[in-house]
C-alpha cells in the first residue's frame, strides 16, 4: 500500500513538472505568434503608405508631364489593394477576441507570464529534487538525443564543406576554361571576374568558418559519448564496478568532460589564427 502511494505521488509530481514544461513551451510559441501578429498589424499599413508614396513619387519625379505606364499603374494598384485587404483582415482579427488567441495582449505581458511560469517550474524542481543517483540515471537517458544532435550538426558541416569544395573546384576550373576559350573580350571578362569573386569568397569562408574541422570534432565527440554509453550498458570497463552508483557517477563525469572539451574546441575554432596558437 505504501509503495503504491509513493508511486502515485511520484507520478503526480512528474505530471505536474510536465505540465509546467508544456505551459512554458506554449507561452514561448504564443510569444512568437504574437510578434508576427504585431509585425503584420503595424507593418502592413506602413508598407501600404510607402507603396502609395512611391507611386506618387514616380508620377512627380519621373512622369510629371506624361502618363504613368499602365503596367506600373496596374502593379501599384494591385499591391495597394492586397496590402489594404491584409491590413483590414488583421485589424478585424485584432479587434475580434475569438480570432486571435492573444488579441489585445502585448508581447511584454506574455514575456512576464513566461518568466513567472519558468520561476514556478524552478521552485517546484527545487522543492522536489531527486537524489543524485536518480539524476545521473536520468542524465544517461537524455544522452541519445545529445548524440543525435551532435551527429546531425556534424553531417550539416560535412555537407557544407563538400558543397563549398565543389563550388571552389568548378569555379577554379571554369576560370581556366574561360581564359583558354576567350582572349578574353567581353562578356568573358565579366565571367572571369564573377568566377574569381566566387573562388575568393568560398576560400575565405572555408578558412574562417572551418566546416570540415567542426564536422570532425562533432563526430568525434558523438562517437566518444556513444562508446561510453555502450560500455555502461554492457557493464564493461571502466563501468564494471559492483555498485551502480559508482558507475553512474563516473559515467556522468566522463561525458561532461567530453562535452566541455567539445565546447573548448568550438571556441578555439571561433578565434583568429593567432588566438588559437596562444590557446594551444
Amino acid at each position: 500500500m505504501a509503495r503504491s502511494e509513493i508511486a502515485l505521488d511520484g507520478g503526480s509530481i512528474t505530471d505536474e513538472i510536465i505540465g509546467y514544461r508544456r505551459e512554458i513551451a506554449d507561452l514561448s510559441q504564443r510569444i512568437r505568434n504574437r510578434r508576427l501578429q504585431v509585425a503584420g498589424l503595424y507593418g502592413t499599413p506602413v508598407a501600404l503608405f510607402l507603396l502609395i508614396l512611391s507611386w506618387a513619387g514616380l508620377k512627380i519625379f519621373v512622369w510629371l508631364h506624361d502618363d504613368i505606364p499602365s503596367a506600373v499603374n496596374g502593379i501599384s494598384f494591385a499591391g495597394a489593394l492586397v496590402l489594404a485587404l491584409a491590413a483590414g483582415v488583421q485589424l478585424y482579427a485584432e479587434l475580434e477576441v475569438e480570432v486571435w488567441r492573444d488579441s489585445g495582449t502585448s508581447v511584454r505581458e506574455l514575456k512576464l507570464e513566461l518568466a513567472l511560469a519558468e520561476e514556478r517550474h524552478v521552485l517546484e524542481i527545487r522543492q522536489r529534487t531527486p537524489p543524485p543517483q536518480d539524476r545521473q540515471a536520468s542524465y544517461k537517458e537524455k544522452l541519445p538525443a545529445e548524440i543525435s544532435r551532435l551527429r546531425k550538426d556534424s553531417s550539416h558541416y560535412r555537407r557544407l564543406h563538400l558543397w563549398m569544395q565543389w563550388v571552389l573546384f568548378i569555379s577554379s576550373s571554369a576560370v581556366s576554361a574561360v581564359t583558354a576559350w576567350y582572349d578574353p573580350p567581353q562578356p568573358a571578362k565579366g565571367v572571369l571576374i564573377g568566377l574569381g569573386f566566387v573562388v575568393t569568397v568560398i576560400t575565405a569562408a572555408a578558412g574562417y568558418f572551418k566546416p570540415r574541422e567542426r564536422a570532425f570534432n562533432l563526430q568525434q565527440t558523438a562517437d566518444s559519448i556513444q562508446q561510453h554509453v555502450t560500455a555502461l550498458e554492457l557493464g564493461i570497463a571502466p563501468y564494471n564496478a559492483p555498485e551502480e552508483k559508482v558507475n553512474l557517477e563516473l559515467f556522468a563525469t566522463t561525458v561532461e568532460r567530453l562535452r566541455a572539451e567539445q565546447r573548448m574546441r568550438e571556441q578555439q575554432l571561433d578565434q583568429p589564427q593567432q588566438g588559437q596558437q596562444q590557446v594551444i
